[in-house]
C-alpha cells in the first residue's frame, strides 16, 4: 500500500509543478485565437444536440405519464412481460413521433376485435411496423401477433424480446389457431426478400409465396392492407453487387446486404379498407387480389422514384387526411 500512496503523492507533486510552470499568457493568446471557432462549434453542434436530447426526454416523459394508467396497472398486477411490452411500446411511440413525425392514416380500419390479417410491404428494415403495432398497442388495446423470417429465432440475444412481443415463425397450423381464437396476426409476404432486393421503385417481391392467402381462406377472416409511404427512405441497401448478395441469399437464406441511413424522413402509414372474406376466390387470386391492393396503395401515395431529400421535405408538407 505504501508503494501506492506514494505514486499518489508524486503525481499531484508533478501536476503542481506543471501548473505553476505555464505560460498563461501563452493560453490566453490560444484561447482568444480559438475562441470564434469553439463558439461556432458550440453553437452549430452542442447546444443543438443538446436541445434534441431535451426534447425527447421531455417528450418521453409525456409519453410515459399519457400512458401511466396502462403501464402502472400492468405492474401493479405483477404482470412483468405485459408491464415491459407497454414500456416499449411508449418508447417506440415517442421514437416515431420525434425522429419520423410517424403518422396512421386509417387506423379505424384495424377492428377493435375479433380476428383480421395484417398484410404489409417489407422496408429493408420493418420500423414503420414497429410503430404501427405499438400504436395499435396503446390505441386500439391490441396485440398483434407477428409472423417473423425464422433466421430471426437464430440471432443471439432476441429471444426474451421475441418472446415478449409474442413472435412466431408461423406455420400454416399455428396462424390458423391464432386467427380461429380471435387474434390479430401481422404477415409480409415479401419478408427477408422483399427487405434486402425490393429498392427505391417499391417493388413488391412476393414470388410464388401464397401461405397467407391459404391462412386467411382457412381461417375465413378478412385482410388488412398496410403500406407506409417513404419507408424505404428511412433506410436503404446498399445498391452495389446485388446480384452476388441476391445468389448468397437465395442459397443459404443469410441476409448479408448492408443496410444503411435511419433518416429522419416523413412516414405515414395507410392501413386500407379490409379485403373481406371470399370463399369463391382461390388462394392464388386472394394473393393477386392482395398484392394489387398494396401496388394500388405504392402508387396512390408514395413517390417514384423514392427520394430521400424529398422525404425529409415531406416532415414539413401536410396532407389533408385523417391521421393518428
Amino acid at each position: 500500500m505504501s508503494w501506492i500512496i506514494k505514486y499518489i503523492f508524486e503525481t499531484i507533486e508533478k501536476l503542481a509543478q506543471f501548473i505553476a510552470n505555464l505560460d498563461y499568457l501563452y493560453i490566453e493568446w490560444i484561447l482568444d485565437l480559438t475562441y470564434p471557432s469553439l463558439i461556432f462549434i458550440l453553437t452549430l453542434f452542442i447546444l443543438p444536440l443538446t436541445i434534441v436530447v431535451l426534447t425527447f426526454g421531455a417528450s418521453l416523459y409525456i409519453f410515459i405519464n399519457k400512458h401511466k394508467n396502462n403501464l402502472l396497472s400492468a405492474y401493479y398486477a405483477h404482470d412483468i412481460w405485459q408491464a415491459s411490452y407497454k414500456s416499449l411500446a411508449v418508447f417506440w411511440e415517442t421514437t416515431g413521433a420525434i425522429w419520423h413525425g410517424h403518422e396512421i392514416v386509417g387506423l379505424e380500419n384495424i377492428p377493435d376485435t375479433g380476428p383480421a390479417l395484417l398484410i404489409y410491404y417489407h422496408a429493408a428494415m420493418p420500423i414503420d411496423y414497429y410503430y404501427v403495432h405499438c400504436k395499435v398497442m396503446l390505441y386500439k388495446n391490441r396485440r398483434m401477433k407477428v409472423v417473423a423470417d425464422r433466421f430471426l429465432f437464430k440471432v443471439p440475444g432476441l429471444a426474451s424480446l421475441l418472446e415478449a412481443f409474442e413472435v412466431t415463425p408461423g406455420s400454416l397450423d399455428t396462424c390458423v389457431e391464432l386467427l380461429k381464437e380471435g387474434n390479430m396476426l401481422s404477415i409480409s409476404p415479401g419478408g427477408v426478400r422483399e427487405a434486402l432486393f425490393s429498392d427505391h421503385n417499391y417493388e413488391v417481391i412476393w414470388g410464388a409465396r401464397a401461405g397467407f392467402a391459404k391462412v386467411a381462406k382457412e381461417a375465413r377472416v378478412p385482410i388488412i392492407p398496410m403500406f407506409t409511404e417513404n419507408s424505404r427512405e428511412a433506410l436503404r441497401t446498399l445498391p452495389f453487387f446485388r446480384k452476388f448478395f441476391r445468389y448468397i441469399y437465395e442459397k443459404t437464406r443469410l441476409p448479408l446486404v448492408p443496410i444503411y441511413g435511419m433518416f429522419p424522413v416523413k412516414l405515414r402509414t395507410y392501413i386500407g379498407e379490409p379485403i373481406e372474406f371470399d370463399d369463391s376466390l382461390s388462394a392464388e387470386e386472394l394473393k393477386e387480389k392482395t398484392k394489387q391492393k398494396i401496388e394500388e396503395m405504392i402508387q396512390k401515395h408514395q413517390r417514384l422514384p423514392g427520394s430521400i431529400f424529398h422525404a425529409i421535405l415531406d416532415r414539413f408538407r401536410t396532407k389533408h387526411e385523417k391521421v393518428h
